[in-house]
């Protein structure tokens, strides 16, 4: 199973050739990802509500081809694996079918005291569905 977050290249995202200038990618995968916990029902503001979080342990990027403003973008999430406290996924961002941009990543659930733990069960549970057994 995947998730898919629509994105749509706005003005503050762009520089002044009316690209994406390259860290504005990064926020939008974090969007991505915030809006795919919420959808698996452990929201952002819920799950780093000072017991613990999910932060980036480990990112690669690859730059396919620019984005423009006003492009439509498609973020496409998809699991690889599933830890005992870690999440690999990959986002593969494209507009019109023509990738753009792709991401390689790793969470890591963490407690309070901000060091690694095992998932609770119920978002072990909401992340399983996500991962690509063929990956």
């Amino acid at each position: 199973m995947t998730f898919t977050f629509p994105q749509k290249v706005l003005f503050k995202h762009c520089d002044p050739a009316g690209i994406v200038f390259f860290p504005r990618y990064f926020e939008m995968m974090n969007d991505c990802v915030e809006a795919f916990f919420d959808q698996i029902g452990s929201p952002f503001e819920t799950l780093h509500g000072g017991t613990g979080g999910v932060p980036t342990g480990r990112i690669e990027a690859r730059f396919h081809a620019p984005s423009r403003h006003g492009d439509l973008l498609t973020l496409t999430l998809e699991g690889r694996r599933l830890g005992r406290s870690s999440f690999d996924f990959t986002i593969e961002t494209a507009c019109e079918g023509a990738s753009r941009m792709s991401y390689a990543a790793t969470l890591v659930f963490v407690g309070a005291d901000g060091r690694s733990t095992p998932w609770p069960d119920a978002l072990r549970a909401g992340l399983a569905p996500y991962i690509n057994d063929e990956a």
